[in-house]
């Protein structure tokens, strides 16, 4: 039992140098890893996008607990990041059992549109929610700018919460959740989630339009008609 424990030691404290005194956690770059799946199978509408998920927001959670988990990392604590990886596994289930129940029969969600009303609800919440959280992580001793903090928490919510309903719009919160969380993580030192936040700025604006074609291909093919011989109900 004492190597488990030694071994799982190592693993929670490997790091890899990645070019002058700076190094990454082993734990940071896979759980990023993780989140990335995850990213691709939500752009897919699969159901498994949400279980990979969860591992990689487990593995994240001890990366941004930072100093209070482990006194002798440098990293700063970002309470929004870590907070939102435990956000995102409460949501993760829900979205889990959701997206079970509503696919098709092909296994895939079918994505919808938020309604006018439902926009607005998301745009209130994304900024109420930044100015209100934003003194109390800062009380909490979150890194600054506090308010990128809190605004990379609520947007995160929002924009998972948007992802297990099926609304398209989700992709685009989390653009601007990326906006703003990447110089975020660059300043406070988390390189390997602050280039993915890179990739993920890219990947969700392609996502977006994935789900739009997504969206409208079942009535493309409701209005075309069936090309082969002897399928014209009027012939």
């Amino acid at each position: 039992m004492e190597w488990l424990i030694d071994t799982l030691v190592a693993l929670y404290s490997a790091t890899f140098p990645v070019g002058g005194d700076q190094e990454l956690l082993l734990r940071e770059v896979a759980g990023n890893a993780f989140g990335l799946a995850s990213a691709l199978g939500g752009m897919l509408r699969r159901v498994w996008a949400w279980p990979v998920g969860i591992v990689g927001n487990l593995l994240l959670l001890t990366v941004f607990l930072g100093s209070l988990l482990d006194p002798a990392q440098s990293l700063p604590t970002l309470l929004g990041q870590a907070g939102r990886q435990i956000m995102f596994i409460a949501v993760a289930v829900y979205g889990w059992r959701r997206w079970r129940r509503a696919r098709s029969a092909d296994g895939k969600v079918v994505p919808q549109w938020a309604n006018g009303r439902q926009r607005i609800a998301l745009i209130i919440g994304l900024i109420v929610g930044t100015v209100a959280l934003t003194p109390l992580f800062r009380a909490l001793g979150s890194f600054e700018p506090v308010w990128a903090d809190a605004w990379t928490f609520v947007g995160s919510l929002l924009a998972t919460y948007g992802m297990a309903k099926g609304w398209t719009e989700f992709w685009l919160i989390w653009v601007a959740v990326d906006i703003v969380g990447v110089p975020l993580l660059l300043s406070a030192g988390y390189w390997a989630t602050g280039f993915m936040y890179i990739f993920y700025g890219v990947f969700t604006a392609w996502g977006f339009v994935v789900w739009i074609r997504a969206r409208r291909k079942p009535v493309v093919e409701t209005l075309m008609p069936d090309p082969r011989p002897g399928t014209d109900d009027h012939g």
